[in-house]
């Protein structure tokens, strides 16, 4: 996650640029509309109240579970309270169940007491009561070591994953992009790629790991385990990275990231692969690496664990938050803008900053402009994303459905395809805004280095044609149309709170989520306010 290049630029309203087609001019918006933009965005604003109660009150947002329901409704009703319109929870289609936990407990009990740091997998299914077993090493890389434990695991807590070495923490979690870092970024060529491609072999790599974890835990189940406890893969000091359970079937043959995504190895949520689960856990690497080393030692330590979680399956489908400011200009109004964010977060935390501040950050956006006063010529509509941790389901579809798709390389349009000018979404954490990725598209440079000189002293100057994957604008970039994700510092995002317990609203920067909503405002509202649409790579000038 994340890119950048210096620009230099000029403070200009209205005017003409060199690279722009024949006849073509960049609108600016004047200074007193920036002015108002920018008093609204950094002296009167409410983006850190709307992330406290987003992350504080409501908590991690699951898709599917009733807090992301009360995600939805909350921010669906946000929006109406600020004057937005035509808010509503629109539909992408069927997720999958739903599922929270009520009750977690683990614990080493014998032959001391130790307290662990640990969580449940998301969609792990329930313990029945409290578990209180032996605890067992699984010490096998690939499916055919796992049978020197057959006929020794039933009913057994199992250790699933290696040890992870820890080295001292060496440098400061905390990092910022420097004048060499956006220099490097703003000097990277036209990419050849679309932001989201994984070469054949690391794919097929990637595809025989999941392959081997799956027919392991189908061994596992086969040999009647209690419960399957993994390290952490990333953090130390008790910060522990958790996902989604994994699922004990084979996968069939993966060959795009499509495949990936609707294979069973990434769909827990599918109600026809419980009986393909354990209950699962991941552990702090420290506790769990000490749990190893005992093992190794001859010791055979006995826990404790609960986990009681519920399944909802009531309603199957995933759903976005959509709210609209209306275009004023009678030509130019059925045109839209939008800016966009994933509301759905992990559980361990409370989905702060991936991605509670892009969702806080876009309704301030939408807020500043409706609170200046100002009437964008388009309309303005603001989307707030489920089911993105789980593959981007919540923006793709809803593109599909809007927009259109490839099939078998060829565009087919949907009804609103002609209409969209721009799409910008925030997804990399707290950091403020540095700039924007172009994803390839030269054509939006002079636009952009326009609207960013106004921000230049609040560190926003970088253009790179770079691509950006993993998020949202990629449905949109996909079938040609502009979509934009913006350069962001890091802060901590990579190494302490992505997908994490530290997650949570402590880590966030007040400054930076005013000065990114602040820009966001003011790329929207100008690409509102255009005589045409901003160029796309598949009409270029």
């Amino acid at each position: 996650m994340r890119r950048n290049r210096v620009v230099s630029a000029f403070l200009v309203f209205t005017f003409i640029l060199p690279g722009l087609a024949a006849g073509q001019t960049v609108y600016t918006a004047p200074k007193n509309t920036i002015d108002k933009i920018r008093d609204e965005g950094m002296n009167h604003s409410q983006v850190m109240q709307t992330l406290s109660y987003m992350t504080d009150v409501i908590g991690p947002r699951l898709t599917g579970s009733p807090n992301m329901k009360r995600a939805n409704e909350w921010t669906r009703d946000t929006m109406t309270k600020w004057g937005l319109q035509n808010a509503h929870l629109e539909s992408w289609g069927p997720f999958g169940r739903g599922w929270a936990v009520k009750k977690f407990s683990a614990a080493v009990v014998d032959p001391q007491f130790i307290s662990v740091i640990a969580y449940p997998k998301a969609w792990s299914p329930s313990t029945k009561g409290v578990v209180t077993s032996e605890v067992v090493y699984l010490d096998a890389k690939t499916p055919e070591d796992a049978m020197k434990y057959k006929g020794q695991l039933r009913g057994k807590i199992i250790l699933s994953s290696p040890e992870r070495p820890l080295k001292p923490v060496d440098k400061a979690y905390l990092s910022r992009l420097g004048d060499e870092d956006l220099a490097k970024l703003a000097a990277e060529p036209q990419p050849s790629g679309d932001g989201e491609t994984i070469p054949a072999d690391a794919l097929k790599n990637f595809a025989k790991m999941l392959n081997d974890r799956g027919k392991i835990l189908k061994f596992l189940i086969d040999e009647g385990a209690a419960v399957v406890i993994n390290n952490s893969n990333q953090g130390s000091g008790g910060t522990i990275f958790v996902d989604g359970a994994a699922v004990g079937v084979e996968i069939p043959e993966i060959k795009t990231i499509d495949d990936l995504f609707e294979s069973p190895a990434f769909q827990p949520q599918n109600k026809k692969y419980e009986a393909n689960m354990l209950p699962q856990v991941t552990m702090a690497t420290e506790d769990y690496n000490r749990l190893v080393r005992m093992i190794k030692f001859g010791t055979k330590p006995t826990m404790s664990v609960e986990i009681e979680a519920q399944y909802y399956d009531a309603d199957p489908n995933g759903y976005n938050t959509v709210a609209e400011i209306p275009g004023t200009d009678p030509k130019l109004k059925d045109e839209v803008v939008m800016l966009g964010a994933h509301l759905d977060s992990w559980h361990s935390g409370t989905g702060a900053t991936d991605n509670g501040a892009g969702s806080a950050a876009v309704m301030e956006a939408a807020r500043i402009i409706q609170a200046s006063g100002l009437k964008p010529r388009r309309t303005i509509r603001v989307a707030l994303w489920s089911g993105e941790e789980q593959g981007l389901y919540g923006s793709t579809n809803y593109v599909k459905q809007h927009f259109g798709e490839k099939k078998d390389g060829r565009l087919v349009k949907g009804p609103d395809y002609d209409k969209l000018s721009a799409y910008y979404n925030l997804d990399n954490g707290t950091g403020k805004i540095r700039g924007v990725y172009m994803q390839g598209n030269p054509n939006v440079r002079p636009f952009f280095e326009s609207w960013l000189v106004s921000f230049s002293d609040l560190g926003a100057k970088t253009l790179t044609l770079a691509n950006t994957g993993g998020t949202d604008h990629l449905g949109f970039d996909a079938i040609g149309l502009p979509g934009f994700q913006f350069i962001q510092d890091p802060v901590e995002y990579g190494s302490r709170t992505h997908h994490s317990n530290q997650d949570n609203f402590d880590r966030i920067q007040a400054d930076d989520m005013k000065q990114s909503a602040t820009i966001i405002a003011a790329f929207v509202y100008q690409t509102a306010m255009m005589d045409e649409k901003l160029p796309g790579k598949t009409h270029l000038p």
